[in-house]
Parts: structure tokens; C-alpha cells; sequence
């Protein structure tokens, strides 16, 4: 009875242990390759500007917020369905943690939807500058989410970061607008897809990602999608139509990927440079050109963001002969 009970219990440890060898290698490892994390993340910010200056045209047009976050990730969760099924099968919808998973889809779906809005009333500069004081947010919150420790200097930093949104946004003055704090939540919410992000590399592969990251906001939205259907009116909208899904599928794909070779607060700060790019969008698509109070803040947010990347990297390298205080 033992040794038929032992005979008949190999076949399920054989399948337990290719299971462990299939999952293994759908799911690559995360490595520390830095250099080709931040490549990737370049990489990603020029193809995502594609979508923010398609999101800002049809946002213009008149086209209803809901709408363009449905279709943004319609078409985003239908190319990579297209292009990834055929191939991982089954894989793509396998996933080590579904409860992050879909947490991560829903700030996906709220960053999205936060930034869409405000929009409609800053330009493409103010939206983004805001948000990247998501790295400041990153590292304030890598304590209690990543068990990371923050100094005083680093938290300095994050002060003198948040004073630069002051100066963008100018509360109290004629030239602010309510509308800031809609892309300020946006980034406290982009901050937390970017550690979900870097919780979830090596659990899950980025197909799969990549594919809740899709499918959360359509089942999300899908009760309210299609109230006020505004279809375009023009060939040009109808481009930005479809390369919204493409451009975030393409952006968010090569972020998670990026996410595998390089910590959070390691990417973060190279992604400035896109504020180059909506800089000169900005000012010659929607004749909306930074002024000396945009580029002063944007100075001050850039810098605290480079100050605390300085600082994971001098704090990451081992220390001999004396003691390192943070």
C-alpha cells in the first residue's frame, strides 16, 4: 500500500516540478543591469510622448475624458492580445499575484485618467512637470512600501521638490489653476504603479504585466464607456485615435521591462528628459510655450530628483572604515 501510494505520487511531483521549470521560463529573473534599465526607459518616454500629444488633441477636440482613457486601454489591451496570444498561449494570463496585478491596473487607470482631465485645462508642460515629482513621492514612500530607509537629506530634497510645484502652479496668483491638483494625485498615483511595477518584476512576466495593466481600466470603465460617445471629426483625430493604444502599449511595456534591470529610484530621474520633448510639443502644437516661472520650477524639481538618485547610488555602494549616517 506504501509503495503504491509512493508509485502514484511521482506523476504529480514530476508535473509540481515542470510546472516550477514552465513558470521559470515564462517569468525572466530581475538582474541588475542599470544601464540597460535606463536605455529602456528613454526608450519608453518617447514613445509615451506619442500618446500624451494624442490624449491632448482629442482631450481639445472635445472628446470626452472616459472615452479617450476607454479607448487609450481598448486598443492597448486588443494589439497586445493580437501580437502576444499566439505566442505565450495561456502564459499571458498567468500571474503570481493577481491581487497586485490588479491594483497596479487600477493606478494605472486613475494616473491616467487624472492626467486626461487636467489636460483639458494646462498645458502638456505643467501635467507633466507635476508628475514627475513622482520620484520624490517614490522615495518618500519606498520606506513603508519597499522597506527602504530615508535620511534627512533625502527628505530635504523632497521638500525642495514640491516647493518647485509651488512656483509652476502659484497658488494664490491669477496664473494658478485648480486644475494642478488633479496631476499632483496623478503623480501620488504614478508613484505607486512605479513600486507595484518593481514588485511585480520577476513574478510576473511583462506580457502578463502588461496585459492586466489593459484589462483592469477597460472592465473598469466599460459600465460608463460608451455614455456620450463622441466619435472623431477629423482624419488627423482619428490617427490619434489609434496611437494612443499602440504608443501605451509600446511606452508601458518597455517601462515594465526596464523595471526588471534597475530599482525604481534608480529610472526615475532619467525620465526628465521627456519634459524636453512635451516642451517643444507644447509650444508648437498647441502654441502653449513654457514661461520663466515653468522653468524655474521645473529646475528645482529636476534638481531634488537628481539629488536623490545621487544618493541611492553613493548610499548603495559598500562602505569601509567608517560609518555612513544617513
Amino acid at each position: 500500500m506504501l509503495r503504491q501510494r509512493t508509485l502514484s505520487s511521482q506523476p504529480h511531483r514530476r508535473r509540481r516540478r515542470h510546472h516550477r521549470i514552465f513558470m521559470s521560463a515564462a517569468v525572466s529573473p530581475i538582474e541588475s543591469r542599470a544601464n540597460l534599465g535606463i536605455a529602456l526607459v528613454l526608450t519608453s518616454q518617447i514613445v509615451l510622448l506619442m500618446l500624451d500629444i494624442s490624449a491632448k488633441w482629442l482631450s481639445v477636440e472635445g472628446m470626452p475624458t472616459t472615452e479617450i482613457v476607454f479607448v487609450r486601454y481598448g486598443m492597448h489591451l486588443a494589439l497586445l492580445l493580437l501580437l502576444f496570444l499566439p505566442v505565450s498561449g495561456a502564459r499571458l494570463f498567468q500571474t503570481g499575484n493577481l491581487k497586485l496585478e490588479i491594483l497596479r491596473g487600477a493606478c494605472l487607470l486613475i494616473t491616467t485618467g487624472l492626467n486626461f482631465l487636467a489636460m483639458k485645462f494646462l498645458p502638456l508642460t505643467v501635467t507633466a512637470a507635476i508628475q514627475f515629482t513622482s520620484p520624490l513621492i517614490i522615495c518618500a514612500l519606498s520606506g513603508p512600501l519597499l522597506g527602504d530607509k530615508v535620511g534627512w537629506r533625502r527628505w530635504l530634497a523632497i521638500g525642495c521638490g514640491f516647493v518647485g510645484i509651488l512656483i509652476i502652479v502659484r497658488p494664490g496668483s491669477e496664473a494658478f489653476q485648480p486644475a494642478a491638483f488633479l496631476s499632483l494625485a496623478c503623480a501620488f498615483f504614478l508613484a505607486l504603479f512605479s513600486i507595484l511595477t518593481r514588485k511585480l518584476a520577476g513574478v510576473d512576466s511583462a506580457q502578463t504585466q502588461q496585459f492586466f495593466a489593459g484589462a483592469t481600466p477597460v472592465i473598469l470603465l466599460l459600465p460608463v464607456a460608451f455614455t456620450d460617445w463622441v466619435w472623431p471629426s477629423q482624419p488627423i483625430s482619428w490617427v490619434a485615435f489609434f496611437v494612443m493604444g499602440a504608443a501605451g502599449l509600446g511606452g508601458h511595456f518597455l517601462n515594465s521591462v526596464a523595471h526588471r534591470f534597475a530599482t525604481p529610484a534608480t529610472l526615475a530621474p532619467f525620465s526628465y528628459l521627456s519634459l524636453v520633448y512635451l516642451s517643444i510639443a507644447s509650444w508648437l502644437i498647441f502654441n502653449e510655450p513654457p514661461d520663466e516661472w515653468f522653468i524655474l520650477g521645473v529646475g528645482i524639481i529636476i534638481s531634488s530628483g537628481l539629488y536623490i538618485w545621487l544618493r541611492e547610488r553613493q548610499l548603495s555602494r559598500p562602505v569601509t572604515g567608517e560609518v555612513n549616517l544617513r
